[in-house]
């Protein structure tokens, strides 16, 4: 199952107890900040784009949205949003579940700098019923990520 390994992945870097698994869905920002009780912008969504050199994921502020022009003059293509099928197939969680956490060789993770405002956020951990805090620090290291700049102003 995804969270479980999310959880394995997390364990390195002595996070995988810090999952939260709720009993109502987090798949959306605004089920996941009800859930939580935070502000849909401290939300961390992942979204899954098939670039030129392959799959990748962008970490970015639960109500920031992809610009299309910023996204195109950092990547070289236009966006393209993998499918829910494809999704799971690229990156081995499902859609509401998508994290940045134990994903396959070769899909390259983006933290976007919409995330920079806060000290904490919340990104998915694997299902739509999970999630993590934590520390922007936290996130670049367990993530892995290059950072962009494709939110809207």
């Amino acid at each position: 199952m995804s969270v479980e390994r999310a959880a394995e992945y997390l364990a390195q870097f002595g996070l995988g107890d810090a999952i939260l698994v709720m009993d109502g869905s987090t798949a959306t920002v605004d089920l996941a900040a009800q859930a939580l009780g935070v502000e849909p912008a401290r939300i961390a969504k992942t979204l899954a784009f098939q670039q030129k050199e392959g799959p990748a994921v962008i970490v970015m502020c639960g109500t920031a949205r992809v610009d299309n022009k910023k996204y195109k003059a950092a990547f070289g293509c236009k966006a393209k949003m993998l499918s829910f099928e494809e999704t799971l197939a690229v990156t081995g969680h499902p859609v509401g579940g998508v994290c940045p956490f134990g994903l396959p060789e070769g899909v390259k993770v983006y933290l976007d700098q919409s995330l920079r405002q806060f000290e904490t956020v919340y990104p998915a951990a694997g299902s739509p019923h999970s999630c993590i805090k934590l520390t922007i620090p936290q996130l670049e290291q367990t993530s892995h990520g290059s950072w962009v700049d494709v939110a809207q102003d």
